[in-house]
């Protein structure tokens, strides 16, 4: 199976934005303290989460964004889920980091789209089921060995409160 897709597979359908906002919010908490969880946590906030694809679009103040970033990045785990016995790992990358909601959206849907073109180039040449099996994680694609030890993804995209469409950086 191509590495792009055992590296981009679904996130479960127990995590919820709510979940996820915690999460982001207890990692800055134990890196920053109180004072970063304090700055942090009333404008931060998840507008979006696709467990297919393993995206979010995460909302925080322009001041306060690279603490957030830096929690992401230092993630290591999935919270801990109902049918879930143990976290998960996981790897969080930040694709872009915007000043509007809507060109956020763009950026997902720009990854997204080459993700999956990605996945049919490397199942062309591979697997012929690698599709499926990022789309369908209980596909016989993915043995239990292999999904026990693959990292779990998701990809933030922050996005600032007070900023406008000529500010934005690409990631």
């Amino acid at each position: 199976m191509p590495d792009s897709l055992l590296f981009r597979r679904p996130t479960p359908d127990e995590l919820t934005p709510q979940i996820l906002a915690r999460a982001i919010r207890d990692q800055i908490l134990y890196l920053y303290g109180d004072y970063g969880y304090g700055i942090t946590s009333t404008g931060l906030n998840v507008k979006y989460l696709s467990p297919a694809t393993s995206t979010a679009i995460i909302r925080c103040s322009r001041a306060n964004y690279q603490l957030v970033w830096a929690a992401l990045t230092f993630m290591t785990h999935l919270p801990e889920l109902p049918n879930q016995p143990t976290p998960q790992s996981c790897v969080m990358q930040v694709v872009r980091v915007s000043g509007t909601i809507r060109k956020a959206e763009e950026a997902v849907i720009k990854h997204a789209r080459a993700a999956i073109l990605q996945a049919r180039g490397e199942s062309h040449s591979g697997s012929s089921s690698a599709l499926e099996a990022i789309l369908d994680p209980h596909s016989e694609g993915l043995s239990s060995k292999s999904q026990k030890n693959v990292p779990q993804p998701v990809v933030g995209i922050e996005d600032d409160v007070d900023s406008n469409d000529d500010e934005d950086e690409g990631g």
